[in-house]
């Protein structure tokens, strides 16, 4: 009976020195989806401000191409 108990001892020492490892991986593998999930944002909040400049940077060409139609326009039926 002892030499069972021995046994399960032994036993339950792995198990435990394996879930110490297993809890590291974990804590290790949060960290880096912590990182990555910081890095991506970082990664659309750069993507957020390109794209409000092009947004203005097209309205600003929509007008002058608005103008240009316009005073084409204007110049062929004789208004200016």
């Amino acid at each position: 009976m002892e030499a069972r108990i021995a046994r399960l001892e032994s036993d339950v020492g792995h198990i435990r020195s394996d879930l110490v490892d297993v809890k590291q991986d974990v804590r290790e593998l949060r960290a880096r989806v912590d990182k990555g999930f910081d890095e991506a944002r970082d990664r659309l909040d750069a993507m957020n401000e390109k794209l409000a400049s092009a947004k203005v940077w097209a309205l600003i060409l929509f007008i002058a191409q608005a103008g240009a139609v316009y005073g084409t326009l204007a110049r062929a039926m004789g208004w200016i």
